[in-house]
């Protein structure tokens, strides 16, 4: 059983696929107080952030901490979650018919472990059908993912090419977390 520090479906959802028993409890750290435009410094930053807020408040003595954060860079751009509609549709897209980079960093502590992995997977879309996208937007489900894409949902008809695990993109490169708890 491991605690999973983050309040994303999406990365539950990955934990019970995979046949991953955990407890979820999110945090409030404020990712908005970072500076940084570099995609990668920000994932790490971020996700050290919600990591020391949870390690503090829960430790690792009853059961291993998982926390992890994803962000999205495109055309040298560090795309985080959309602020509003219009924020989520230039950001989609940009994407469109581009070369995109899902960046999830994920820090995994227990007792005799510590395993800090910042990981990239990289898609080509094709162009994005434009009633498609109006559709996606106005559904909301862009809303609150980075990039404000869901390469599992929306855009997995427009994926083009793809290099790195789909789990890294859907914000817990699983793969690389069983690696450490066999």
């Amino acid at each position: 059983m491991i605690r999973l520090g983050s309040s994303s479906q999406t990365r539950a959802l990955l934990l019970k696929a995979h046949h991953i028993d955990f407890i979820q409890n999110g945090g409030s750290f404020n990712e908005d107080a970072i500076q940084t435009p570099h995609p990668k410094s920000f994932v790490y930053e971020a996700t050290q952030g919600k990591f020391n807020e949870l390690y503090n408040k829960f430790g690792t003595d009853d059961m291993p901490l998982l926390v992890a954060d994803t962000v999205v860079s495109c055309n040298g751009e560090l795309l985080r979650k959309a602020k509003n509609k219009d924020d989520a549709r230039r950001m989609v897209q940009m994407q469109s018919n581009n070369r995109v980079s899902i960046i999830t960093c994920m820090i995994y502590k227990s007792k005799k472990i510590q395993l800090i992995d910042i990981s990239s997977t990289h898609y080509v879309f094709n162009e994005f059908d434009k009633k498609a996208l109006d559709n996606y937007i106005n559904s909301g489900e862009c809303m609150g993912k980075a990039g404000a894409i869901m390469v599992e949902g929306f855009c997995k008809p427009y994926i083009k090419s793809v290099h790195g695990y789909e789990s890294t993109a859907m914000g817990l490169c699983v793969e690389k977390l069983k690696q450490v708890l066999i």
